[in-house]
């Protein structure tokens, strides 16, 4: 199952990428949207690579923890990680300013993950 997990993370990663490149080929809502929902639904679906055997629950708890822990964090503005978040990796992983609106897209994102999960275990 890890390799599925795997897959999911690199497949939403690329699409993450690509809705932040090509947004101007994408209607407006989801260019503005996607990115922070994909984003949260990587982090799902590298809680469930990580912690395979433990209930899909738990990974919605520590996906929705961390997401919006990243979020509060950049309401933390000092020197050193500003430094951090003005790198490419950087501004991806720990993004820039504080938005209430990430916390609605990512618990959107995490929400349709354990969706996906939840139907792709119903194939296995």
């Amino acid at each position: 199952m890890r390799i599925v997990y795997l897959v999911a993370v690199g497949i939403t990663i690329v699409l993450g990428l690509a809705s932040r490149k090509f947004s101007y080929l994408l209607p407006l809502f989801v260019a503005r949207n996607a990115g922070d929902a994909l984003w949260a639904m990587m982090v799902y679906f590298g809680f469930r690579f990580l912690l395979v055997r433990k209930s899909l629950f738990l990974a919605f708890c520590l996906s929705i923890f961390f997401s919006f822990g990243i979020e509060f964090s950049q309401l933390y503005q000092a020197d050193w990680i500003n430094q951090i978040r003005n790198t490419v990796l950087g501004a991806l992983i720990l993004g820039k300013g504080f938005l209430i609106m990430d916390l609605i897209r990512y618990s959107a994102g995490i929400l349709i993950a354990v969706l996906l999960d939840k139907m792709a275990q119903m194939y296995r």
